[in-house]
This record gives C-alpha cells, sequence and structure tokens, in this order.
C-alpha cells in the first residue's frame, strides 16, 4: 500500500503519524508512506534582503523539523519512508501534490472543532478534501487505537459511491487490522409521517400503515446491504447491519459512530473537486460536525 501523508507538525499531524504506526497487520507488509511538508514563502522583500542561500537553509532547517521525527516514527513501526518539502502556497502545492500522486490513501490530521464546514474555509484538510478523488483519511483529535484491529462502520446510501466504500475495505483489509469488526449502517424515512416544514414543524400521517412502512423499509435495507456484504464476503470480512430511521442521515450516522464508539467511519463521496463543489455534500458535512470520529472518505470520480 502506498500512503501520501500531508505533515505540519501540529498534534493532530502527529496524531496521524502514531495511527499509521498502529498498523501492524498493514506493516507486516510492504507499505509505502511518503511524507510532504509545506513551506510558506519568505516574504520577498525579506528574501532579497536574505539572499537564496540563507533562505534555503531556513527552509530546510523548518521542514526537517516537522519531516525528521515523522519519518523516524514511520520507519521504526517498518515503513518504507521518503519525506519531502516544498515551497509555495499550501492551496496549490498540496492540490497538485494529491492529483499527481500514485497513493492508494491520503491520511492526514485535523483539528475538525466545527466538522467539514470549517475545514472548508481554507485549511489544509479542505484542500485535500475538495480537490482529489483518492481515499482520504481525516484523524480529528481522538486518541489513537491501541489496538491493531478497529472497530469500523460503513455508511450506505445505495448509490455507487458506497459500495465504493465497501470495496475499498475488501480490498485494503489489513489497513484496519487482521480481525477488524465492521458493521453497515444505512438510514431509511419513518414512511408512516412526513415533517413539514413551516414557522412550526408539523408531522403530518402519510396513510401507509405501519406494517406496510416497516415491509418497505426492510426491503430498502435488504437492497442496500446485500451489494456491501458480498463484496465484504471476498475479503473474508462478515458484518454487521445497523439499521436506522430517521429524517435526517446525517445526524443518525453521526449519533451511531458515537453511541458504538467506532474508531473510524468510511463513507463515500462524488467529489467533483474544488471547481464544481465547495463542501463535501451535506451528510459528510453534517456527519463531522457532530461526532469526532475518524473519518474514511472513499472518493471516485
Amino acid at each position: 500500500m502506498r500512503i501520501l501523508m500531508p505533515v505540519d507538525g501540529s498534534e493532530y499531524s502527529k496524531a496521524a503519524i502514531a495511527f499509521v504506526a498502529s498498523r501492524a497487520t498493514l506493516l507486516k507488509s510492504p507499505t509505502d508512506v511518503e511524507l510532504v511538508n509545506i513551506q510558506t514563502p519568505v516574504p520577498l522583500r525579506a528574501a532579497r534582503a536574505l539572499g537564496k542561500e540563507i533562505v534555503y537553509s531556513y527552509h530546510e532547517t523548518e521542514a526537517a523539523k516537522v519531516l525528521k521525527s515523522a519519518a523516524a516514527a514511520l520507519k521504526r513501526a517498518g515503513a518504507n519512508t521518503a519525506a519531502r518539502y516544498v515551497v509555495g502556497s499550501v492551496a496549490h502545492e498540496l492540490a497538485a501534490i494529491v492529483a499527481n500522486d500514485r497513493a492508494d490513501l491520503i491520511v492526514m490530521g485535523s483539528h475538525g472543532d466545527t466538522g467539514l464546514k470549517k475545514l472548508l474555509l481554507g485549511s489544509v484538510a479542505s484542500t485535500v478534501a475538495v480537490s482529489c478523488t483518492k481515499p482520504l483519511l481525516i484523524l480529528r483529535g481522538t486518541p489513537t487505537p491501541k489496538r491493531d484491529s478497529l472497530k469500523i462502520g460503513i455508511a450506505l446510501d445505495g448509490s455507487p459511491y458506497g459500495l465504493a466504500v465497501a470495496r475499498f475495505v475488501a480490498g485494503h483489509r489489513d489497513l484496519f487490522g487482521a480481525s477488524p469488526t465492521v458493521s453497515l449502517i444505512h438510514v431509511v424515512p419513518d414512511l408512516t409521517k412526513i415533517t413539514v416544514p413551516g414557522w412550526i414543524e408539523r408531522d403530518v400521517p402519510t396513510g401507509i400503515k405501519p406494517e406496510q412502512a416497516e415491509a418497505m423499509q426492510n426491503a430498502a435495507f435488504e437492497n442496500v446491504f446485500k451489494p456491501a456484504h458480498d463484496l465484504l464476503a471476498q475479503a473474508g470480512i462478515t458484518a454487521t447491519e445497523v439499521r436506522l430511521v430517521g429524517p435526517v442521515p446525517g445526524d443518525a450516522i453521526a449519533a451511531q459512530a458515537t453511541k458504538s464508539k467506532l474508531d473510524l467511519l468510511a463513507m463515500g463521496s462524488l467529489g467533483f473537486g474544488a471547481s464544481r463543489h465547495g463542501s463535501m455534500g451535506s451528510v459528510a458535512t453534517r456527519v463531522a460536525s457532530r461526532c469526532r470520529t475518524a473519518l474514511l472518505l472513499v472518493r471516485e470520480k
């Protein structure tokens, strides 16, 4: 597996390093990790006064502070590690790097104080989240799991993007440990009533009988879960099912992630890129803003 890791020396960045270093099962196989640090350019007037050699030495020193310890930790864990830095704006340089890298996965830390809404306002994580179609794992300040085998949830919505998540988990099982605990999560609406918006929201009966609604919901669950089960079974993974009913899928998924104490929540996303979308989508945004669980966003064109 090839992993690309943007690092900046922050506590959240260190948490991402610790997570990859903890992946004992993954690191038994050849695992290549490339660390990249973006150095902010010295202001032009100052650079002219200092001269090229001093400016170069400054960037070398500052980048080494970040990259040296991170590379050492990953090498001790068994990863094949390379490190480099570039000088430029984070938005431009990092977007170009992730677009052209051959990585199977991008891993990075983020403060995530208010979820992806805040991340998408110019931070490093937002730059990656909206500018590439590679799987992205965001560690969001929770402690690194001490165990190798993770407890993960896969949020499905019945689209090909949800199945892309199951396909990634099946194809990269070692990332999640020797014996990961996997649950499939899907949310269906309450078919017996609808919420009418207004100054005062009110629930209006649909006329569908409870037993009819239950039958329709069960059919929906089966249609969504079966293809994911089939994909995971190919990797020897047996998953449980979490069947949720609620009007707002993002809220229900976030609550379940917290309730179940998941180590990681995996979700699919369309991912048009920054030129087409300024956010990761309403469901992912609501999930990220309501829980601090690590998020794996699997994006396909």
